[in-house]
């Protein structure tokens, strides 16, 4: 990615860098606080690992009420971030933490039974790789059989080492839970969003690739939700990729100035929709295509 887009590692020593995650580097200089929290039972978190899981939602709700009253806030939390973190974001949303003031879904399903897990009511085995592949290897208790951060020589999965069964007894058993709810019950109603009650001022960007896990959580999120003040995005190229770019970071940056900081952006003239259109050769072209406030009504700026 390096590579292709120079842009993404301009100006950082990607010191602090989180996969999916902002880059500190190029937001704590312009007045923003960036703050990650491994999960419960995640990283060095302790506790009982279930992903997606209300427990975790409502974890959240705490972490950000939490960031909102520190005395480096002004009392407005944003939440940003790709896949993973985006899914959360919507989740959270739903329970109406009264700090969170914007959110960036950046590529991120929003239902977690059908664009993750049962694709037409037939069964997709991505989450048993993201778990076993992902998830599972940054539990909470793994110590020294886990991972050393490359910043500060730590183990990440805490300073524990947990046997195999104090390991399964503080997790969930995600694939089990998956392969016992083959249809839409309250399983999977307590894990996706109330869309009446996503009220925040939301970006929704897509990518039109990843068919099948994403693009479908940002459209129908961005249709379905409740808030007065939505807009729509869609990219190209590979997943994650313009999250970083200068355009993305660009994007989201004026979506934050504006919501967070009170400042004069341009996000008042910001297309309700903007996609990029694809054209032969894997090009992208931005902006090529926008909408005024779609889908209120139809007329000459539809699409």
């Amino acid at each position: 990615m390096c590579e292709d887009h120079p842009d993404v590692p301009a100006g950082s020593t990607n010191k602090y860098q989180n996969w999916e995650t902002v880059d500190p580097e190029k937001w704590v200089p312009e007045g923003y606080v960036c703050v990650r929290v491994d999960s419960r039972g995640a990283g060095r978190s302790p506790g009982y690992f279930e992903p997606f899981s209300p427990r975790e939602t409502r974890d959240f709700y705490h972490c950000i009420e939490w960031a909102g009253v520190q005395p480096w806030s002004n009392g407005k939390v944003g939440l940003n971030g790709i896949s993973y973190y985006a899914m959360n974001a919507w989740q959270v949303a739903a329970l109406q933490p009264p700090h969170l003031a914007a959110l960036c879904a950046w590529e991120g399903a929003a239902d977690y039974y059908r664009e993750m897990c049962y694709h037409g009511g037939i069964l997709c085995t991505f989450a048993f790789n993201w778990y076993r592949v992902r998830a599972k290897p940054r539990q909470y208790g793994l110590g020294e059989r886990g991972y050393r951060s490359r910043l500060n020589g730590d183990w990440v999965s805490g300073p524990e080492n947990l046997t195999d069964e104090e390991l399964g007894t503080n997790s969930c058993d995600l694939i089990k839970d998956i392969l016992s709810h083959p249809l839409y019950d309250e399983y999977w109603k307590s894990r996706t969003p109330d869309w009446s009650k996503v009220t925040v001022p939301l970006l929704s960007a897509a990518n039109w690739g990843g068919q099948g896990l994403h693009p479908r959580g940002n459209f129908e999120g961005f249709l379905s939700a409740a808030s007065g003040a939505k807009w729509l995005e869609a990219h190209g190229l590979e997943h994650w990729t313009h999250f970083y770019t200068d355009y993305g970071v660009a994007l989201q940056k004026k979506f934050f100035g504006y919501f967070l900081k009170n400042e004069n952006t341009g996000w008042k003239e910001q297309p309700k929709v903007l996609l990029q259109i694809r054209y032969p050769g894997e090009k992208f072209v931005s902006g090529a295509r926008t909408s005024g406030p779609w889908p209120e009504h139809s007329g000459p700026n539809s699409f």
